[in-house]
Formats: structure tokens, sequence, C-alpha cells
């Protein structure tokens, strides 16, 4: 696939970034509405989203360059050239989440309560831009038959035949266990016991799936013979089940 959507002049317009555009409005569209459904003032949404995004998209950046140094090194301008790919979401979350704390305390709201709104959101944009990647031809795993790529749909086996071999569609894996995450954290919001429960589960939820789909793909950022996504996997899950266990036994929940 081309991954130019469509040339204005002499600028191209990426299917990335049509792809991303897309995520981000997609989730705040989600955010917006429960915050009015549950009676949380949306402007709020409105302001965390304006900085959470550019500061998310930054750190996916910084955090995906600074694995891949060598790469960059001789060519620092490329190093901001996004629409080729290259965003780590554990750099996104780390930019968006110290973001939209430094918010709410300076508005004096409540953490948890607004992460329980907006996580259905995040995990819904995670689902859908992992369709960027498969524009890009990246985030893929290993090796695989052709009789193993002939249960999946036509447009993915051509996209996944890469100089004369067929690769696993990770990006398809993952994006589905994120849009089942997306499914099940805003049906259960409602139901919700505890400020944070529904941030917690999707950093838990997220962290799993991501922890073993890491493991097929081949293009992981590496910290000697370690994956870093799944470091960053494990580390997350330990502490959501820690913070998930502290908070459901507070007294005062709410």
């Amino acid at each position: 696939m081309n991954p130019i959507a469509v040339q204005i002049g002499n600028i191209p317009i990426h299917w990335y970034g049509v792809i991303m555009a897309s995520a981000f409005l997609a989730g705040l569209f989600v955010a917006y509405q429960r915050a009015i459904k549950t009676g949380v003032n949306p402007e709020h949404i409105l302001n965390i989203v304006t900085l959470a995004i550019p500061a998310g998209i930054i750190g996916a950046r910084i955090y995906y360059v600074i694995f891949e140094w060598e790469q960059y090194r001789d060519n620092i301008f490329e190093a901001l050239a996004v629409w080729h790919g290259g965003l780590a979401i554990h750099g996104g979350l780390i930019g968006g989440i110290l973001v939209g704390y430094l918010y709410v305390r300076k508005q004096h709201l409540n953490f948890w309560q607004l992460g329980d709104l907006v996580a259905p959101s995040i995990i819904l944009g995670q689902s859908i831009g992992r369709w960027g990647n498969f524009i890009n031809q990246e985030a893929h795993g290993g090796p695989v038959s052709k009789s193993f790529i002939s249960n999946f749909p036509s447009f993915i086996q051509n996209q996944m035949f890469i100089n004369g071999q067929y690769y696993h569609p990770t990006f398809l894996y993952e994006s589905l266990w994120d849009f089942s995450i997306f499914i099940f954290l805003y049906l259960y919001l409602a139901r919700k016991k505890f400020h944070g429960q529904i941030l917690l589960l999707y950093l838990g939820l997220y962290s799993l799936g991501r922890l073993f789909i890491e493991g097929l793909r081949t293009d992981s950022l590496m910290l000697g013979n370690i994956r870093v996504a799944q470091l960053m996997s494990l580390t997350l899950i330990a502490i959501s089940i820690g913070m998930y266990f502290y908070r459901s036994s507070k007294a005062d929940k709410f």
C-alpha cells in the first residue's frame, strides 16, 4: 500500500498521520461523552487531551529514539520524521500521564477519577493506531508460512508479504486485544467500585497482552538481551496489581 494518502501540492499526507489523528479523535469523543454522563466537566477532558496528545507523541518519539540512537545519531532530522513510524507507546504513556497528572494537580481534580475516564479512550486509540503500523509494514512478527497467513484477509496477506516472505501480523493481534479491553473497560466503567480501578485495569490488561505479543515481534527495542517492552510490561503489571489491591482496600474509595 502507498503510505501517502493524498498529496496536496508538495505536501504529502501520510496514512500513518491520518490513522493516528483518527485514533486521537475517536478517543476524545468517547472520553468527552463519558465525562458528560458522569458529571465531570468535559472541558477538563478537552484541556487534558490538548496537552497530553503532543506530550504523548513527543514522549513516544523520544523513548523510541533513545533506544534506537545508533539509527539516528548521524541523521538527527530523521528523528523528527514521526510519519515514518517509530512511536513507542510506553514513552507516549509516560509523556501523556505526566502532563495529565500536572494538569489535574493544578486544577485540584481527582487524578484517579479522571484517569478512569480517559483509560478506555487511550486503549481505543491504541487499537486504531496499530493500523498505522500495518500501513508502514512495521511492528510485525517473525516469518510464517503461506498456509498460516492464508487464514487472514487478503489485504493483510498482501501487506505482510515483505521482501518475498510472509510475517506474523502482530499489529493485528495487538489491535484486537486492545479493542477487546476497550469494550470491557467501557462497559465496566459504570460499575467501578473505586477511583482508579479502570485506569489500573487498563494498565494491567494492556501490559499482559503486550508481554506475550512482544515476544513474537522482530523489531523490539532492546536493552542488552532484554526486550524493553516486555520489561516495561512486567513492571506495569506489578505496579497495577499492587495499586489495585491498595486502592480497593481503602476505606474511602471515592
